[in-house]
């Protein structure tokens, strides 16, 4: 609660960090790295895992804890804030899709962003099935690209709006919609199927959350 596994994207190289400390000492500690990773790790277990070590610098500062707000019933709802560093990867061109907090059985939910956020994520699933992935090799896909996702409005009571932003420059193919009516009309065209399965076997990605979309 602390500052513990936040598994956040931009947390990487160069970022200074602003923890909270209540024990001598402090006991700090760090792993769960990643290589790569996109908001959310919407799969639950997709970033690309590795080993590695850090360079830690550490400071106290003293009568830092009086800068950092509590936000909670205790003295102890504390959470730390960082800077991000100068050397997370820089994209320039960007698809976006959009969600809003209604369900796929058309539910709203007041100013839920949590079913905002899977509906971008739904969206953007089911477009990019069409270029020739299938839906768990886009639904892993999010888990490890750098995308970005965001909280774009709470104002629109009683829909929360999210999105997701996927860089483009990771596709070896232009996934953009076509740019002239007589290709809108004529639909997006599959240039191959299945370009990501191994030819060794191995499992096949399940998550039943997919089926419900």
């Amino acid at each position: 609660e602390n500052g513990g596994n936040c598994d956040i994207k931009n947390l990487s190289r160069g970022c200074s960090v602003y923890f909270p400390v209540f024990v001598p000492g402090a006991n700090l500690s760090m792993g769960d790295m990643h290589f790569s990773q996109g908001d959310g790790e919407v799969s639950f277990c997709g970033a690309i895992e590795m080993s590695g070590f850090l360079d830690l610098k550490c400071t106290v500062i003293k009568g830092g804890m009086k800068m950092l707000p509590v936000v909670g019933p205790t003295p102890l709802h504390v959470q730390p804030i960082f800077e991000i560093g100068p050397l997370e990867p820089r994209f320039s061109e960007w698809l976006v899709f959009e969600g809003i907090s209604v369900d796929e059985k058309g539910v709203q939910h007041y100013l839920d962003a949590t079913i905002a956020y899977k509906k971008a994520v739904l969206q953007c699933i089911k477009y990019l099935s069409q270029f020739g992935y299938s839906e768990e090799q886009i639904y892993l896909l999010l888990s490890c690209c750098p995308c970005e996702g965001r909280i774009s409005g709470i104002v629109d009571v009683p829909n929360a709006v999210c999105t997701l932003a996927i860089p483009l420059a990771i596709f070896d193919r232009d996934v953009r919609p076509p740019k002239t009516l007589e290709a809108l009309a004529a639909g997006v065209r599959v240039v191959e199927k299945d370009v990501c399965i191994s030819e060794l076997g191995g499992a096949v990605p399940f998550d039943p959350r997919l089926e419900e979309s």
